[in-house]
C-alpha cells in the first residue's frame, strides 16, 4: 500500500475507507423475512421505475462515516462523494479508498479526487472483498426493503434515514465493516 500513497501523506496518520454505492428505488429487491416453514408470507413489491443512488463510505476504526444521495451514478457524483469523505477524514490525516473498478471511480479529467484522499481499487470482479456490500445488505433488510414509496422525495428521505440510523451506532459500523487485511501499519 505504501506504493499507492503520494509523497503528500508522507508522516501523516492513514485512515482506511470503504466505499461503494447502491441504487435504492420503487424497483427494489425483496428480502428474507422470518416466517414459519411452508408459509409464504405477503410482501409489497412495487413496479415503478424511480430510482437514486446512496453512496457511502465508512472508516471503521473510527466508526465514521460520509454519505451523499444522487440521482445519477457517474464520475460528478463520485466528485462530490469525495469531497464529503475528504471533509470527514481526521485533520492532519490521508484517506486510503477502497473501492470497487466502477468506470467513475477511474481517476482522470472528469474525476476530482481531494489531496487528503487516495483510491485504491479492489481486483477486478471481487465485490465480496467490498464490506460495503454488506452494509447495503444489512440496510435493505432493516430499512429499504418491503417499501412503497409513492415519490421521489419519499425514496430520498427512506436513504437518508437509512444512513443515519446506520451511522447512529457506532458499534454495528466496526462489526460490519471491519476486515483484518484492511488496516495500517505504515
Amino acid at each position: 500500500m505504501k506504493e499507492a500513497l503520494p509523497d503528500t501523506a508522507a508522516g501523516k496518520p492513514i485512515e482506511i475507507w470503504l466505499q461503494d454505492e447502491a441504487r435504492v428505488g420503487q424497483q427494489g429487491s425483496l428480502e428474507y423475512i422470518w416466517a414459519p416453514i411452508g408459509s409464504r408470507p405477503r410482501a409489497v413489491r412495487d413496479n415503478r421505475h424511480d430510482s437514486l443512488y446512496l453512496f457511502g463510505a465508512l472508516c471503521p476504526s473510527r466508526a465514521v462515516g460520509a454519505a451523499i444521495i444522487m440521482p445519477a451514478a457517474n464520475s460528478e457524483a463520485m466528485s462530490e462523494h469525495l469531497k464529503e469523505i475528504a471533509s470527514q477524514v481526521a485533520p492532519g490525516a490521508h484517506a486510503v479508498l477502497v473501492c470497487d473498478g466502477a468506470g467513475w471511480h477511474q481517476g482522470g479529467d472528469r474525476l476530482q479526487i481531494p489531496d487528503n484522499v487516495t483510491l485504491l481499487p479492489l481486483p477486478p470482479y471481487s465485490p465480496e472483498l467490498n464490506p460495503m456490500e454488506n452494509v447495503w445488505d444489512y440496510l435493505r433488510g432493516n430499512k429499504l426493503s418491503h417499501t412503497v414509496w409513492d415519490t421521489y422525495e419519499a425514496i430520498v428521505e427512506a436513504c437518508a434515514e437509512a444512513w443515519r440510523f446506520l451511522i447512529g451506532d457506532p458499534e454495528r459500523i466496526r462489526t460490519i465493516a471491519t476486515r483484518t487485511w484492511a488496516c495500517v501499519s505504515v
